[in-house]
């Protein structure tokens, strides 16, 4: 792979991680289009930490105030019973930002299990072409049903403990290229009776932990594989987290503009159209569905 290839990862990855239409299915595709393999789960993990920088640019005051807020919190300054210390002190007001803070660290726990439970799987079985078809058009239909039949009633201040695991959850099946981290959050929000908005800016938190947890173990646990076995240098990993980073910051301003005017309609079609098009691709030997397993 070289400087241009890397630039284009890192601008697709910029393009669509914040989209609900998986940025590692696009990236395990195009990857291998333009390089002949699959660039791998190490790679994809380390340039989202560009894309996961974005987030924590844009959202800066409200992840200041939110962690300030939290630790006040957890330190009991606000009084030293279970209660305070969540947020929530018996007979004053509750603190929504405090309260944010613990429902993103509960939120974070099933993607966390789930990703140390099945990591060889992850990186290897379930980024299967054939599997990743199938996810785009299952989770396409769910999006455009969630989306038709969903209330959006809920501001993201009703969150409540038992929503931010569904959250959680729904977060954790992007583990599977295809599904989506913002599309399977997102798909939950709605199902959950929240607008489109308090759906979209939850999930882009809740994936700070995540990502940057990720991607940061994929770095230190595969230092020495960058470069070698068909997998980008560090160099070139590089400069795709900077693509990704200045990209998703310009794509973020634009989601969070739209998402609260328009359905997901044209995202729900143009995930079809992806499947149909990686369809042909495999059918054509164009694309090899599996990948080198890795031990």
């Amino acid at each position: 792979m070289g400087g241009g290839e890397a630039i284009l990862l890192g601008l697709v990855q910029g393009l669509t991680e914040f989209l609900p239409v998986s940025s590692s299915a696009h990236i395990r595709i195009i990857s291998e289009l333009i390089g002949g393999r699959d660039a791998g789960a190490a790679f994809t993990a380390v340039i989202q930490l560009g894309t996961e920088s974005a987030v924590l640019l844009y959202f800066r005051r409200d992840i200041v105030r939110i962690v300030s807020a939290w630790w006040r919190a957890l330190r009991g300054d606000r009084g030293t019973d279970w209660r305070s210390r969540a947020g929530v002190p018996e007979g004053a007001r509750a603190d929504h930002d405090a309260l944010m803070g613990w429902f993103i660290v509960i939120g974070s726990v099933p993607i966390v299990i789930l990703g140390v439970l099945f990591q060889h799987s992850i990186e290897n079985v379930l980024r299967n072409l054939w599997i990743t078809v199938l996810t785009l058009v299952g989770f396409a239909l769910l999006l455009g049903w969630a989306d038709r039949v969903g209330r959006k009633e809920r501001p993201l201040d009703t969150l409540t403990p038992r929503h931010a695991v569904q959250f959680g959850f729904w977060q954790a099946l992007a583990l599977i290229p295809g599904v989506s981290r913002s599309g399977g959050t997102i798909t939950g929000g709605l199902l959950m009776g929240y607008t489109r908005e308090a759906a979209a800016r939850y999930s882009f938190l809740l994936a700070i932990p995540a990502v940057f947890g990720s991607g940061l173990y994929e770095l230190v646990t595969n230092l020495d594989g960058f470069g070698h076995a068909g997998v980008p240098g560090l160099g070139l990993t590089l400069v795709a987290t900077i693509v990704a980073f200045v990209v998703g910051y310009l794509v973020i301003i634009v989601f969070l503009k739209i998402v609260s005017t328009y359905s997901y309609r044209p995202f729900v079609l143009y995930r079809i159209g992806l499947a149909a098009v990686v369809v042909l691709l495999l059918v054509t030997g164009a694309l090899d569905p599996s990948v080198p397993v890795t031990p």
